[in-house]
């Protein structure tokens, strides 16, 4: 890359950023910090709209069959199950998307895409001879905009310098992240909305004495995203990236720390994602007489709050560490008692534990992407790594609700799903603390 100047005053925004220094503190307060911001600002809109669309389905899963189609369980839950699996897959691939055809260039190019699912589900759910083999395509489109959080996550942190790293991460994803929250609010009010059904052109369906407008909670993202398309134009950049080579890859999966920092998170980020990819049909076949549509909004609200609190503390005490293992701890207790909930059939119980697991969720996925940039202090590795760790952490996204779907049908209970996430809680704690936390890991990050 070619050596960095200090820009003018005046400099046009062009040559500021083709001299994008954050780390030097005169350049980063006269020209970096407002260009950073506006940048942040339209990633995080983008990345929250995009996890609206990833968890659209989850809205409207439990409602096919009594809008008059003829899904088994399994079935449901696949579909649940198969955004998370394409999303969690192409993550490994739009981590590098920003680096080689400009971060403003693929955020444009990755939303946009999503307008073809978002339009499409919004037509084949009014269609009730609309195949299994269909929404499988369907969902799989879907799971595109689960992608874009590896090439979002990847590409904002360089805007920033380390100081502020882990507030800025926490940030976009954190509120990345409420775009679940989002869905699961408003999908409930669009349905049920026969004004927007009316502006739409949709046809309502009747479940159980009411008009239910399922399309609704499609089309209703069709004018968001264009907005923000819109703004990617006005209000990003492309960064100066220096392009990955496969020495880049060789030095990511050779060093420990990248799969002990996967694993950290994936116990995290993938049990948010998957418990909010799945608790709407857990719910429905625990305790089928809760209406849960309209409190599904909370755990995901909760964890997406608390991931930028996570980031801000992490770098407050100058320790992700300290603040994910704390984390992962109530993760396993939390997991465990959701399961007593289910046992009881205590329905507030079961909820509040399910809420605690979201807090804890939210805790540790800010904290410990803030660990990554200082695990790993060259720039392109942070940022190559910070794709990957988020790849593999999707997955959790697929499999939860598979899990879910294949214990209900080999054993008719919940219980053996839970047992399995609680043993994989306990690696992970064991982990952390073994890479991290004891004295001998000699690690303050």
């Amino acid at each position: 890359m070619n050596e960095l100047k200090m820009p003018q005053v005046g400099a046009s925004r062009s040559e500021i950023v083709a001299n994008w220094q954050p780390e030097n503190p005169e350049f980063w307060e006269k020209f970096g910090k407002k260009i950073a911001k506006q940048n942040l600002v339209i990633s995080t809109i983008a990345l929250t709209l995009s996890f609206c669309v990833w968890y659209l389905w989850a809205t409207i899963a439990a409602q096919l069959n009594s809008a008059g189609f003829n899904f088994t369980t399994d079935q449901l839950f696949t579909l649940a199950a198969l955004p998370g699996l394409v999303g969690a897959t192409l993550r490994f691939v739009y981590t590098y998307m920003p680096a080689l055809l400009g971060g403003k260039n693929w955020t444009f190019i990755s939303t946009i895409i999503l307008l073809v699912p978002v339009v499409w589900l919004g037509f084949a759910v009014q269609d009730t001879t609309t195949s299994y083999a269909t929404f499988m395509i369907l969902t799989a489109l879907i799971g595109l905009a689960g992608a874009n959080f590896s090439s979002s996550m990847a590409y904002i942190g360089n805007f920033f310098p380390k100081s502020e790293k882990g507030t800025a991460l926490g940030i976009n994803g954190g509120v990345g992240n409420l775009g679940i929250s989002v869905i699961y609010f408003l999908a409930p009010f669009a349905m049920g909305s026969a004004a927007l059904g009316s502006v739409f052109g949709v046809t309502p369906t009747i479940i159980k004495g009411n008009a239910v407008y399922l399309a609704n909670a499609a089309f209703m993202w069709v004018v968001p995203l264009v907005v923000i398309l819109a703004l990617m134009t006005r209000f990003m950049d492309n960064l100066p990236l220096e392009k990955p080579n496969p020495k880049n890859l060789v030095q990511i999966f050779g060093n420990k720390h990248t799969w002990a920092l996967t694993l950290l998170y994936t116990c995290s980020f993938g049990a948010f994602s998957g418990y909010a990819a799945a608790l709407g049909l857990l719910v429905g076949k625990e305790f089928p007489e809760i209406p849960f549509a309209s409190i599904a909004f909370v755990g995901p609200l909760v964890a997406g709050a608390l991931r930028p609190v996570g980031g801000w503390l992490a770098d407050k005490i100058n320790s992700g560490t300290k603040v994910t293992f704390i984390s992962l701890i109530g993760l396993c207790a939390s997991t465990a008692l959701i399961a007593v909930g289910v046992d009881m059939h205590n329905f507030p119980f079961f909820f509040a534990m399910s809420v605690l697991t979201f807090v804890c969720c939210g805790f540790a996925t800010g904290a410990t992407f803030r660990m990554i940039p200082h695990v790993f202090g060259n720039p392109l590795l942070s940022s190559l790594i910070t794709g990957f760790v988020a790849a593999v952490a999707a997955y959790g996204a697929f499999i939860t609700p598979k899990i879910f779907g294949f214990v209900y049908s080999m054993f008719g209970n919940i219980h053996p799903a839970f047992a399995v996430l609680l043993a994989f809680n306990l690696v992970t704690v064991s982990v952390c603390y073994w890479f991290y936390v004891r004295k001998g890991a000699n690690m303050n990050v």
